[in-house]
């Protein structure tokens, strides 16, 4: 696939970068450069390989599973403009 000078300036134009026509054989150069890239990567054989996060191999660290209130009622609380007996109190929308 080969990028123009036309579809660079429609690719600028929808990420919303200003380019003046003198640079956009440059940008479509560039283009052509980053797709020839790709096409590279296209051609490394890939079979067997497990995806992963790291170069090196990492195991997160996990965690239980459990719910909890977070004990933070009154903190939490503290920060509403208006709370009663344990909630937010809000006004009344429908009459």
């Amino acid at each position: 696939m080969s990028i123009d000078e036309n579809t660079a300036a429609r690719v600028a134009k929808l990420a919303r970068i200003k380019v003046e026509p003198e640079a956009l054989p440059a940008l479509a150069q560039e283009f052509n450069n980053i797709l020839g890239f790709i096409e590279q990567l296209n051609e490394v054989n890939i079979e067997g390989v497990e995806p992963m996060t790291s170069v090196t191999p990492q195991k997160l660290k996990r965690r239980e599973d459990v719910v909890t209130d977070g004990d933070q009622q009154a903190k939490v609380l503290a920060n509403a403009p208006d709370a009663r007996e344990g909630f937010f109190a809000v006004p009344k929308v429908v009459e």
